[in-house]
């Protein structure tokens, strides 16, 4: 099966993150692309479907009307399930039915691709390769799970672009197993946490991306699970110059909300923040290092690097306040995230809400230990309840018992059910300079959210 097979392809769902991106990039190469998705409704402003209908995607409310016999793909993601009307729809006329993966790896198949894998920093790291390969000049292409302000500031999404280059970079998702349908030609593991499946399972998997990956793979030696797979310790990254990698990093520096480090002698300066992302950094120069891209083009395009949606966003500063909002879910990248912002204001009050009772469950002591040890006694921890998106989940846990056992160690933590509350009750707390870091995920109403909070302070 090759995607050229296909040419009138209709996703069910089209407003999704993953789903957006797979559909901008085909019609970006000539197909013929529609979409219909249930946040689409009459006469009510969508601004993902006005951004897709500027790209020539038609878009249809999710009632069936924009398949017919002329289809010749439906798309579907994990979220669509067998008994929605559109589904039954194409099974009566026979029309392919395939995920959103299946159609990345077919895609992914047709180009020279790049496909970065770990349980963090994908987003990131994709969006760092492809801004230094532009700058470059390798026109390269990319699918992400998150919009490039670079590609944002053009009026799209975001989330995908087709350059005339032979390079495609993806994001190679671990969290519903669809990694292991990709077959790069350089394949790039970050990191290995738990997150979503146990460690053994989540191995398993990275295991499986390394042995696919045709060409060259790189692991990040600075983490202990993933410096397991390791193949070339020349290809590899790493923090700590005794790991063996061919690419390190260190001194360090972050000032306010810029970083500073050296890469094999290179300095290298980002208007970021966070040592998570000089490691994002690392790993994007190794791999375009394999495309003869110098250190030192590296150096000017990563100053230039404007970031992710949602990446440590700044939404602005008042009254003393800085507000920052982050996509951060899972208990390394809350972590991380908070400590990004410590260098910024003497104390950090951060809000979280988590994302789903059984993975709130199953990372629930991950979460407890990870987010104590990074706090300050200064800084805050505030958690409002879970975020449920539907289906038949056992609700058996509260975002507050995450929150009094981070107290049972003597951290401030604080639970305000409503997140509608939470201005209110934590102004008392807005003293002096401080960094409001808003943290959460999978909740598309979390940008609404994040800029009601800044109207609010």
């Amino acid at each position: 099966m090759s995607i050229n097979y296909f040419k009138n392809i209709f996703f069910i769902g089209v407003a999704g993150t993953g789903m957006s991106a797979i559909a901008q990039y085909l019609q970006g190469i000539g197909k013929n692309v529609s979409g219909s998705d249930r946040y689409f409704t009459p006469n009510t402003p969508n601004e993902t479907r006005e951004k897709l209908e500027a790209e020539g995607i038609q878009c249809f409310l999710q009632d069936g009307s924009g398949i017919t016999e002329k289809t010749d793909l439906v798309v579907v993601s994990t979220a669509i399930e067998d008994t929605v009307y559109e589904v039954q729809k194409a099974k009566e006329l026979n029309i392919p039915i395939l995920r959103r993966s299946q159609v990345l790896a077919l895609i992914s198949e047709s180009k020279r691709t790049i496909a970065v894998g770990g349980t963090s920093g994908k987003s990131t790291t994709s969006a760092m390769i492809f801004d230094i390969l532009q700058f470059a000049g390798l026109q390269p292409s990319i699918i992400s799970g998150a919009g490039l302000t670079s590609i944002i500031r053009e009026g799209k999404i975001g989330n995908a672009k087709v350059g005339a280059g032979e390079w495609l970079v993806i994001e190679a998702d671990e969290s519903d197993g669809s990694i292991v349908q990709y077959h790069p030609e350089i394949g790039l593991l970050l990191n290995i946490d738990k997150d979503h499946q146990e460690i053994d399972e989540l191995m398993q998997i990275f295991e499986t991306f390394r042995q696919n990956t045709t060409g060259t793979f790189i692991t990040n030696r600075s983490n202990k699970l993933a410096a397991t797979l390791s193949v070339n310790g020349a290809n590899d990254f790493a923090q700590n110059k005794n790991a063996g990698a061919g690419f390190t990093s260190e001194n360090f520096v972050q000032n306010g909300f810029q970083i500073q480090f050296d890469v094999n002698s290179t300095t290298i300066k980002m208007n970021t923040v966070g040592k998570h992302n000089m490691e994002n950094a690392l790993a994007s120069i190794a791999v375009v290092s394999l495309l003869n891209v110098s250190l030192e083009t590296c150096a000017v395009a990563l100053l230039q690097y404007e970031g992710i949606y949602r990446r440590h966003q700044i939404i602005g500063e008042k009254n003393g306040v800085i507000l920052i909002d982050d996509y951060a879910h899972n208990p390394a990248k809350c972590a991380a995230s908070i400590a990004a912002c410590q260098p910024v204001a003497p104390k950090v009050i951060a809000w979280f809400q988590p994302h789903g009772y059984k993975p709130t469950r199953f990372l629930r002591d991950d979460f407890v230990q990870e987010i104590a040890a990074v706090l300050r006694p200064e800084d805050e921890i505030w958690m409002s309840e879970i975020f449920y998106a539907g289906g038949s989940a056992v609700k058996d846990i509260s975002a507050n018992d995450l929150i009094q056992d981070i107290k049972k160690l003597n951290k401030q933590a604080y639970f305000v059910e409503d997140r509608n509350m939470f201005v209110d009750v934590v102004r008392p707390h807005l003293t002096g300079q401080v960094v409001l870091l808003l943290m959460g995920a999978r909740d598309p109403s979390l940008e609404l959210f994040a800029g009601e909070v800044f109207k609010k302070l």
